[in-house]
């Protein structure tokens, strides 16, 4: 008894002397500040903001441990509610059972009651599921209760649901979370923390960033260098989830410095460099049997219907020497050539496309297989083989490439051609500049929105019936999602990239004409 006494008196002593880990000390603070509210009844609110992969989850559960063993003899019942049953909760309630079974005192005594219970003696740690359609209401937290993740939980369930579970025994509250949006439940109560912070001086949030944690953990620091070298620092994710930065949840998704990291000093061209690596990317619009324009001739102003979708296709020369990177891993894309077609059959298209896949003889061709482009994306892969990366947009891959193709833009791998110069009016790369253009009016009226939820969603695009305020026109974006396509070849194994294209140039216009 004297033994269980000393060892309940610290919780860092419990933690370490029965489950043999030694807390960093940045954990060791947050949970020294739980404990002292949790037992003097302070009903104090907590945030905890931690970067992916820094011991959060594990300090909880060692927490929940010692809890549960102060408590034993009491009626205490603790609540922990995460953002979805599965994984989530599953997750939390296998880490606690882990260190339940490792811990010397409790081994052999705790019990699992309904799925969802863990018992030791008579205190009670009780797990729920924050998702919207969960039925929650009526569990009461009588000394704690805990949100994890909290960025993911919406507000309007914790304000209606999960407040209440500790309104008529004022409990601890903690939320914990990885930074997301200023939208979030976790921004809300980190503010609310701060504000409450400012009036007593009672240190109530906890934010934690990459360079503290790798002060204590250097293998940490080099892993989170290697995600800023591959994505950039400036990219959402490595903002939020490792620096612990809140991001807008919507607005313009390409602000100056992100337009300054695209823009490269390389010309533009029509035909290859002999030595050079190719690719291209294709957004594929319906045809229009009725109007059969290809821009690069009448140019946008003389097609016959100019607000309709277009067909847009972008080069790349893939430069290969930050393939062997030892923190990269992965090429540099430079735009070299663009066309766009209005209107245009399919297999005219076709024809064009498999035209200019042989001039740059390209390694792939990553072509929009969404809808109308599937035809075009089977008669293209009929011919060029495996070189040939279909891709389907929807909501959940059209928000990947989001993702994807900033972390390419924001780690300096995205390059877009030089300018036009100045005073240059006339020549063949002419139209490429007049492209240009019109890629960089739908960068600059490309918006985004983060939806809610732990999936971190987003929407983004230029918004359906934009108009340029300038000269009332609709504006698309069908150059910026052909760009945007180059994501998908991050995916590839570029350490092969010396093998030769070999096209199988053929003729199939009669079989096209009857396939689309």
């Amino acid at each position: 008894m004297a033994l269980l006494k000393r060892l309940t008196s610290d919780p860092v002593l419990f933690i370490e002397e029965c489950s043999h880990l030694h807390l960093r000390q940045y954990q060791v603070e947050v949970v020294q500040a739980i404990v002292q509210s949790v037992r003097t009844r302070a009903g104090e609110t907590f945030v905890v903001i931690f970067p992916r992969q820094s011991g959060k989850n594990e300090m909880q559960a060692q927490l929940e441990c010692y809890l549960l063993v102060l408590y034993a003899l009491s009626q205490a019942e603790l609540i922990k509610v995460s953002p979805t049953w599965k994984p989530q909760t599953l997750n939390a309630m296998r880490r606690l059972e882990r260190v339940l079974k490792e811990n010397a005192l409790t081994r052999h005594q705790y019990r699992k009651e309904s799925g969802y219970i863990y018992r030791f003696e008579s205190a009670r740690m009780l797990f729920f599921s924050g998702q919207k359609k969960a039925n929650i209401v009526g569990a009461t937290a009588s000394l704690l209760l805990q949100v994890d993740e909290a960025q993911d939980v919406e507000i309007a369930k914790y304000d209606k649901e999960i407040a209440p579970m500790c309104a008529s025994t004022n409990a601890t509250r903690v939320f914990w979370g990885t930074a997301w949006t200023s939208r979030t439940l976790l921004a809300r109560e980190l503010q609310n923390a701060r504000e409450r912070e400012k009036q007593d001086g009672k240190k109530r949030c906890f934010v934690l960033s990459a360079e503290e944690v790798a002060r204590e953990v250097p293998e940490y620091g080099r892993f989170v260098a290697e995600q800023v070298a591959r994505l950039g620092r400036k990219h959402p994710m490595v903002k939020t989830q490792y620096f612990s930065e809140e991001i807008d949840a919507e607005g313009g998704l390409f602000p100056p410095e992100r337009v300054v990291l695209m823009q490269g000093n390389h010309p533009c061209c029509a035909q290859p460099n002999p030595e050079g690596t190719y690719c291209l990317t294709l957004d594929v619009a319906g045809e229009d049997e009725a109007v059969s324009v290809d821009i690069e001739k009448n140019g946008v102003e003389g097609a016959a219907n100019p607000r309709r979708d277009s067909t847009a296709l972008t080069v790349f020369e893939v430069e290969l020497s930050s393939v062997n990177d030892p923190l990269i891993h992965k090429p540099i894309y430079r735009v070299v050539h663009r066309r766009e077609w209005v209107g245009v059959k399919h297999s005219t298209l076709y024809a064009q496309i498999l035209s200019i896949a042989e001039t740059f003889n390209v390694r792939w061709l990553v072509v929009d297989a969404t809808g109308v482009g599937a035809g075009l994306a089977s008669f293209l892969s009929a011919a060029l083989g495996e070189k040939v990366v279909p891709f389907e947009f929807n909501t959940r891959s059209k928000s990947d490439l989001c993702w994807k193709f900033l972390g390419i833009i924001d780690s300096g791998r995205f390059k877009d051609h030089q300018r036009q110069p100045q005073g240059e009016e006339q020549g063949a790369a002419t139209q490429q500049y007049a492209y240009q253009a019109e890629f960089w009016r739908q960068v600059s009226f490309c918006e985004f929105t983060i939806l809610p939820g732990p999936q971190k969603t987003v929407r983004w695009g230029v918004p359906d019936g934009k108009r340029d305020p300038r000269d009332g026109e609709l504006v698309h974006d069908d150059l910026l999602i052909s760009a945007a396509l180059v994501a998908v070849l991050d995916e590839k194994d570029w350490r092969i990239a010396g093998e030769t294209l070999v096209v199988r140039c053929r003729d199939p216009l009669e079989e096209l004409d009857k396939g689309f």
